[in-house]
């Protein structure tokens, strides 16, 4: 795929996988990026500037993806100005950190919260975007989890949410072939705000560190290297409703 010249929406795009995402695609040629953000404005902002000083035309767009109205428009919002609309990255997610035991706790809006972010978004998106990366011969990439195929993860309904997502990957790239492709890529932990805050930085570090002597590779996984996959897929012209895991062959052990 041409990158040069090309337009990108990246959900959950100011912090993470999402800004590495960007930064990625900016390297790559990219003309235009939506930097998508529900609350998180400061480094929406922070990352749209920085796209700038690479030449990229950069705009932060507020939206929760899982309400369909504000998905649709903010597709529309890219697709005006920028007249088209090449690659989405369903990248915005969120949890609750539940033991697995703890099936009480796991309530129907906790239930709601986490689907309605990690499936119904990706949903929405890609159903409101699909006219305008048909056109373009454009892709998908979803960005699920390793707790998609085993039964860990922060709490049951993440896991669940990723699976669902990778088999909405699939069936996807079914529904919208042949001009669209869809992969997903599956990342085991990643180094970042998203793990980091719940924990504190010494609690997070440690269970790096751990992880890290665990993995083949001897690292935990960055939000680069996951950009890294994700730019694999864009790239990969004839791969589509496939699945890559990103964790350093962790998942081999398992």
């Amino acid at each position: 795929m041409e990158l040069k010249g090309s337009v990108g929406i990246i959900t959950g795009g100011g912090t993470g996988i999402g800004r590495a995402v960007c930064l990625e695609l900016a390297s790559a040629g990219a003309k235009g990026l939506v930097v998508n953000y529900s609350r998180s404005a400061a480094e929406a902002e922070k990352t749209a500037a920085e796209l700038a000083e690479l030449g990229v035309e950069a705009l932060p767009v507020k939206a929760d993806v899982a309400r369909e109205d504000e998905v649709k428009a903010m597709v529309e919002q890219a697709a005006g100005h920028f007249g088209r609309i090449d690659v989405l990255v369903n990248n915005a997610g969120t949890t609750r950190f539940i033991p697995f035991t703890d099936l009480d706790a796991v309530t129907d809006e906790v239930w709601q919260s986490i689907l309605g972010v990690n499936l119904m978004g990706p949903w929405y998106a890609a159903r409101a975007a699909a006219p305008h990366l048909r056109k373009s011969r454009g892709c998908i990439v979803n960005i699920a989890s390793i707790a998609a195929l085993r039964a860990s993860g922060s709490s049951l309904p993440y896991g669940v949410s990723k699976a669902a997502l990778t088999q909405l990957t699939r069936a996807l790239a079914i529904g919208l072939a042949p001009e669209v492709r869809v992969n997903a890529v599956n990342p085991g932990l990643v180094s970042s705000r998203w793990f980091r805050e719940p924990f504190g930085d010494e609690a997070a570090g440690a269970q790096e560190k751990a992880m890290a002597q665990r993995t083949p590779l001897q690292a935990v996984t960055t939000p680069e290297q996951v950009a890294q996959a994700v730019m694999g897929f864009i790239r990969s012209d004839i791969v589509t409703g496939q699945h890559l895991v990103v964790d350093g062959g962790l998942n081999l052990k398992y």
